[in-house]
């Protein structure tokens, strides 16, 4: 079928929103490249961290022991936490201020791991991710993924939507749109879809002027019962 345009889109999410002010009022927008670039490595992992632990359990309670998580890991200082032995990470995975799982703990340090090397590779872990084209998230997702500790699915997105990047994310009225109007049949993460969705954004992008964070919004307004 032949991609909708974005004001149908908008229209419809208006519609469903209480009309076009109502529905600006829930529009949210990343940060600048000029905000991103002021961003230290340390609030970048502590955003990571945050979901990788949110993931699979309540997000409020995550939330409410964060300044915990703080204190624990240094604030995330990426330098202290490479120098944690193993039993160092052991023993903090037992912290009782936290939420005690030694899994994710120990992606904490990986995290660190990953932001370090590419900070050597490219001299900026956070010039590496402004800089990173919007056009291709998908790609951004996938090295996340590759280079990351339990950054896949769709911790990494909503990691990066925490941090400020703009993306677009693929939760279930995202894919129940595309689904509906048979842009995809596949898998939800194979190579075809998750091309054919980053290509349907781009054209969206490219025709609106809005961010992808924006758009995945706005698809997701015109779908469920998310009616006001």
């Amino acid at each position: 079928m032949s991609l909708e345009s974005f004001e149908t889109i908008y229209q419809r999410a208006a519609e469903r929103k209480g009309g076009e002010k109502s529905l600006e009022s829930l529009l949210s927008k990343p940060l600048s490249q000029k905000q991103l670039l002021k961003l230290t490595d340390a609030k970048i992992l502590s955003e990571m961290t945050k979901k990788v632990f949110q993931s699979g359990f309540v997000w409020r309670v995550v939330q409410n022991k964060w300044p915990s998580f703080e204190e624990v890991f240094f604030n995330f200082d990426i330098e202290k936490l490479l120098m944690m032995p193993p039993d160092m990470v052991e023993r903090k995975a037992t912290d009782k201020r936290i939420i005690r799982n030694l899994t994710k703990v120990k992606s904490i340090q990986n995290n660190a791991l990953m932001i370090n090397e590419i900070t050597k590779e490219h001299g900026n872990f956070v010039s590496w991710l402004a800089n990173w084209p919007v056009d291709n998230m998908i790609g951004l997702w996938n090295e996340l993924k590759k280079r990351g500790d339990r950054l896949g699915g769709n911790t990494g997105p909503y990691a990066l939507r925490a941090i400020g990047k703009d993306t677009f994310l693929l939760t279930r009225d995202v894919e129940a749109y595309f689904r509906n109007h048979q842009i995809i049949d596949g898998g939800l993460r194979s190579k075809k879809s998750l091309k054919t969705i980053q290509n349907s954004f781009n054209q969206w992008h490219q025709t609106s002027g809005r961010s992808m964070q924006e758009l995945s919004m706005l698809v997701s307004f015109g779908v469920g019962e998310n009616r006001v």
